[in-house]
Parts: structure tokens; sequence; C-alpha cells
């Protein structure tokens, strides 16, 4: 439904979208994940006509929509700051666009009564919203965005100044609320979690290009290069040399998984194939550091002569920082990437 296609956006010297080529299918959730400068936001301005190309084509439905304003474009974005009406009620902020587009007022009450039961704030019209939580104005945002029944949903870190756990909750619903509606949606967000929980698809961006796309499974399960494992939050990626099933790396020799690349390359061992065993097996690390994570303790271990590790142990197993333990590696939790450095 949604194509770019060699989209381009320079500020100055520096491509901010450098030739981007993207396809959104209808009823899709993708969500652009990247660090700051990437290029993510300024892909969903090109997208909504807030930032014009120098070179490609944004399509909706096949239409080109160069030099179409956007208020014409038929597409809903809703910002992480809600951006709502402060002297307008709920039932006002929500009725927004479907006044703009000439909507009869009996149509427009139905459409904010719909619309406030389907995001959770049945009998609501009539707050203000200055007395909503943060969480009750991205549920208004959010409605409001819908109300016009855009082709085309674009999100910029939706829940972005929402607390952790209500971000959690509330991306659960978004996703079953999208499904129900068959919406079609291009979000942008820093948060990985939250990504991999509302996307289909995952398109991690670098320097204005795509780096990787995929389904949230494939992306974790296979990051495409050193960069992508490091944005997910994976810190044991080196250099390595696959031959067969095993791979010469600074920490010795480590089992991959059978059919690997081979040659040299970027190897990824998660933190879940470090397993601790007796120190007088294995690699001999001390324990640098551990840090609580919730469902686990993230144990940094540090071998003679060669890059920490990181393991992910259960906390009643977790040895202390001092303490001396051997490691080995779990081939089931180790995937060989691109070449050297993950280019």
């Amino acid at each position: 439904m949604l194509e770019l296609a060699g989209a381009t956006v320079r500020f100055g010297a520096r491509a901010a979208l450098d030739a981007v080529g993207l396809d959104v299918a209808e009823h899709e959730i993708v969500c652009v994940l990247g660090p700051s400068g990437s290029g993510k936001s300024t892909l969903l301005r090109a997208v909504a006509g807030l930032q014009p190309l120098d070179a490609g084509r944004v399509c909706l439905d096949g239409r080109d929509l160069g030099g179409v304003p956007a208020h014409k474009r038929g597409v809903g974005l809703m910002f992480q700051d809600h951006q709502l009406f402060p002297q307008r009620d709920v039932g006002g902020n929500v009725a927004f666009g479907l006044r703009m587009h000439g909507a009869p007022r009996g149509e427009q009450a139905a459409r904010v009564r719909e619309l406030l039961e389907l995001v959770g704030l049945p009998g609501a019209a009539s707050r203000p919203v200055g007395e909503l939580s943060g969480g009750e104005q991205q549920r208004v945002a959010l409605a409001r965005a819908l109300a016009p029944r855009p082709r085309l949903l674009m999100l910029d870190e939706p829940l972005g100044q929402l607390d952790r756990s209500l971000r959690e909750r509330l991306v659960v619903e978004l996703r079953q609320l999208f499904g129900e509606l068959g919406t079609t949606v291009l979000a942008v967000t820093h948060d990985q979690g939250e990504a991999f929980a509302l996307a289909d698809r995952v398109v991690v961006m670098r320097d204005g290009r795509i780096a990787q796309s995929g389904t949230p499974l494939e992306v974790w399960q296979r990051p495409a290069d050193a960069f992508v494992a490091r944005f997910l939050g994976f810190d044991n990626v080196v250099e390595a040399t696959v031959s067969g099933e095993a791979a010469d790396t600074p920490w010795g020799k480590v089992p991959v998984p059978q059919g690997s690349r081979q040659g040299t390359g970027t190897l990824l061992v998660r933190p879940a194939g470090v397993r601790l065993v007796d120190r007088a097996d294995g690699l001999r690390c001390t324990v640098a550091a551990r840090t609580f994570r919730g469902t686990h303790v993230a144990v940094q271990l540090q071998p003679q002569g060669a890059p920490r590790l990181e393991a992910a142990c259960a906390l009643r197993d977790a040895p202390a920082p001092g303490d001396v333990v051997g490691v080995a590696f779990d081939a089931a939790e180790i995937a060989v990437l691109g070449g050297p450095g993950g280019a």
C-alpha cells in the first residue's frame, strides 16, 4: 500500500535519508528502529508530507504523493507529545479531523463515541484534556488520529513519554486494536521492546539507510551485522574465523551452529549462550560486575587478554564480583553475522 523508492532527504552535505526503499503492505504494522540521527523520524515526516524529498518518491495506493500537501495525503499522524488542543474537551479533540473533512455533527458524535469505547475511555467526551493522565492523553491522541479513517496511521514515538509499566500495557492494547481495525501502521520508536511487541515487521536504520528489515523474530535471532546486534543490546560481538562447526575467536574455540557461514566474519554470542562452569573447565574468567535485570542477572566476565563477556544467570546462580569461574559456550545461542566489523 505504501511504497518509498529512492527516498532521499539532504540537510546540507548530510543525507538524512539516503535512497531508501521501503514497502508497507495493507494491514501491516511496521516499526522503524534506530539510534538518534539514523533517519527514522525524517522518514516518517517525508511520508506525512512534512519534509519534502530531494530525490525519489513516496506512493500511497499507487499514487505518487509528490507535491500533495500533508492534509490531503489521507494519512494519520500521532506525535510523541500528543499535541492535544487544551481549549477543547476530549470529544472536541477526537472530532477535530472529522470537522476538517466536513462530516455532519451526528456522524462526528457517533464516531467519537465509537473511538472512545475502542481506546478504553467510554463516556469521556466532555472531560477537559488538562485533567487526563499521560496514558489517557495518549489514548485521546490515538482516537483523534484514527477518527478520519486514514489509509495509513503513522506513530512517532507514541509511548515515549509514558512510564515503563504503562508502555508495556498499552503496546499490547495497541497491537490488539490495530488488528481489530485492520489498520496499516508505520511507527517510529527507539524502544526495541515496544517495536518487537507491536510490529509485524521491524526496520532498523543506520545513517539514513535501512540496515535490516524482517520479522521481530528474524531480526532478533539473526542480526544482519555487528551494528544491528549492538543496537539490539548484544555486546558479545567479535571478529572470528569459522571453519566447520567451530570459530577461532579472542575467547578461543567457540562452537557455531551447523551450516554457519564459513570464513572470516563477525560472531554474536547471546548472553544465554555463555554458560558458567567450574573454573577448572572452559575459559577462565573473573567476574567484573553484575546487574539485576528483573528476570535475570547480567554478569560481566573478564577473561585474560580478551574482550569482556556478558552472561545471563538466574539470581540464585549468579557469582559475586571477584569470583573466578569457567565459561563454556552453547552453539544454539551463537550466530555468525556478516564480514569483518559486521559491515
